[in-house]
């Protein structure tokens, strides 16, 4: 069976990276509009009523525009800007989180894609809080890098230029637009301390929540806790447990960042040093891949009935 797909923002970063992989999609035929028009709201409203499903690689206002304007409309819109990620109205787009929204994103009409460090934080932190091994009030911290196509067109043009640093801490303000959404779908209730950089390198990223064993409700093993979180992710075929000491330099276990660039899956990793005091928990993952583009195909292929990992193996 073929599905019409429009994608409204096509010419953006996230919005190319969809169409790359929708056009190995064997299910789907991408509805393509003309540049002359892609800004028109007439036009884009035609396009839109002609698929089966519509992915939306807009800036949050641009997004809500198009969803007012389209809310009357019985097509199935997913957002991939930040505009409806807490909303009740709108499926939150991380089908993992458990086995149940898989199950809401399979009959949604509006299913808001994640954020890129978000997905990292709760796919880590979700699993812990629910299973009663961190408490919902923690003090909890997480530091992460992504690649600079995470700042879209604007950054990347910085980085073309020869204008961008190697590395930059940023949202020191403590008010980065994911944190509603990785304190939501963790199950914190309170926020956590996002620590989010940018490093001179095109796509991935690491995802840190380190960890005290004194934050803890109980006492727990390393392995416990990859055991957990690998349970937790037993049946996806896109999030697994990442191998200890994969990468080795001189005798240290390193994780590279860009390991899983151009990918659609996420690794999780487990560190604790000798006494299991403290543990360093890590999710990477590319941050246009499961970070974007990759978990917006999939929530597609999933609201359409499609095997959900269709054109992102």
């Amino acid at each position: 069976m073929s599905y019409k797909v429009f994608i409204d923002g096509e010419a953006g970063t996230t919005g190319l990276k969809v169409a790359s992989r929708l056009a190995l999609h064997p299910h789907v035929q991408i509805l393509h509009l003309d540049d002359a028009v892609r800004k028109d709201m007439s036009a884009r409203l035609d396009m839109i009523a002609k698929a089966d499903a519509v992915i939306l690689c807009l800036p949050d206002v641009a997004a809500i525009e198009v969803a007012t304007a389209a809310n009357d409309m019985d097509i199935c819109l997913i957002d991939a800007s930040t505009a409806h990620r807490t909303d009740p109205e709108w499926a939150y787009g991380f089908a993992e989180m458990d086995a149940a929204q898989r199950r809401l994103l399979a009959s949604s009409k509006r299913i808001s894609n994640p954020g890129c460090y978000p997905t990292g934080a709760i796919a880590l932190l979700r699993p812990l809080i629910k299973s009663g091994i961190i408490p919902a009030d923690a003090d909890i911290t997480v530091p992460a890098v992504s690649g600079y196509s995470g700042g879209g067109n604007a950054m990347i043009a910085l980085h073309d230029a020869g204008d961008m640093a190697p590395y930059l801490a940023y949202a020191t303000d403590l008010k980065h637009k994911h944190v509603p959404e990785m304190q939501l779908y963790s199950g914190l209730n309170k926020a956590p301390l996002f620590m989010p950089s940018v490093g001179n390198f095109y796509a991935g990223m690491l995802v840190h929540v380190p960890l005290h064993a004194r934050q803890l409700v109980m006492p727990i093993s390393a392995s416990a806790i990859y055991d957990l979180l690998r349970d937790w992710y037993a049946d996806s075929a896109l999030v697994a447990m990442g191998a200890a000491g994969a990468n080795d330099l001189a005798g240290q276990t390193t994780m590279a960042v860009d390991a899983l660039a151009g990918r659609n899956d996420m690794e999780l990793f487990v560190f604790a040093n000798q006494d299991e005091s403290q543990f360093w928990l890590t999710a990477r993952l590319d941050n246009l891949g499961k970070g974007a583009s990759g978990a917006a195909v999939q929530n597609m292929n999933i609201a359409l009935g499609i095997a959900e990992d269709t054109a992102l193996v």
